[in-house]
């Protein structure tokens, strides 16, 4: 399993595309929470304070008012409305046949609307993140994390976890590492080397993650093991991952590790950069 945070921007599909079945989307098991968000969130949208309530500037006004009707509005993949700086880089629109199917099997979507989303269910473009907390559902990753669990703790069982999400999206499910039903949990951190010096890398961590998960969506065979991850990324290193904007320079992943975690907690892939 590859869990991905969503964008913050989303491109809407084109004009005259069919709109929301929210029955096709994967886990039809979490519809009923999924109306019971889409239904506050168009409430809270529609009122003069909603960018505000749903804790964004101003500027977004225009597609905080998309969400008041969403049902009605044009939908597309998931793949294709998520469009920021990780999923570029992964390139999940545009992924070969078998790697396609593979995503579609195997990557899930963290969203404070639907819950979790594969990149071939068809949505509209929202504004909603999984930190605000809304009128009747509350905060929304506390709303998730019971029906999460429910549904993806049986599906992770016995398989490895690569997560890429922040930690917003964290709070809505954690994989279980222990007892029946384990699964091997591994995040992604990426880090900068300058002379001699590591650092927690931010922006460009998105980026890195996204080279990861395209990697691992494309290679033969599949990553089975933490073991495996760990031997996907060491795959690229000495590759050129991104060319910053502005200064031109290449950032080169030059290690990959494995470390231990905490009990209960996931271990850690830490991607080098310089």
């Amino acid at each position: 399993m590859l869990l991905l945070p969503p964008s913050e921007g989303k491109t809407p599909a084109p004009d005259g595309a069919a709109p929301l079945d929210m029955d096709s989307l994967v886990h039809p098991e979490l519809t009923e929470r999924r109306e019971q968000v889409l239904a506050d969130l168009a409430r809270v949208s529609a009122r003069p304070d909603a960018t505000t309530a749903l804790g964004v500037s101003e500027g977004l006004a225009d597609e905080v008012a998309r969400n008041t009707a969403l049902r009605e509005a044009p939908s597309g993949p998931a793949a294709t409305v998520y469009t920021g700086v990780l999923y570029a880089a992964a390139g999940l629109a545009t992924l070969p046949d078998g790697a396609a199917q593979r995503a579609q099997a195997s990557v899930l979507t963290f969203s404070g609307l639907w819950g979790v989303v594969a990149p071939g269910d068809r949505i509209p473009a929202y504004r909603l993140s999984m930190g605000v907390g809304l009128p009747d559902v509350g905060r929304l990753a506390t709303f998730w994390k019971p029906a999460l669990a429910e549904v993806l703790d049986a599906r992770a069982a016995g398989d490895v976890v690569v997560d890429c999400r922040s930690a917003t999206y964290v709070a809505a499910w954690k994989p279980r590492t222990t007892g029946d039903g384990a699964t091997e949990w591994v995040e992604v951190r990426v880090l900068r080397e300058t002379d001699g010096k590591r650092t927690v890398v931010s922006h460009n961590a998105k980026h890195t993650r996204g080279v990861l998960a395209g990697h691992l969506l494309r290679r033969e065979p599949e990553a089975r093991t933490c073991e495996d991850v760990l031997k996907a990324a060491q795959e690229l290193v000495g590759s050129v991952v991104l060319t910053e904007i502005g200064s031109g320079r290449d950032q080169t992943l030059i290690e990959a590790n494995l470390l231990d975690g905490r009990p209960r907690g996931p271990r850690t892939l830490e991607l080098v950069l310089a």
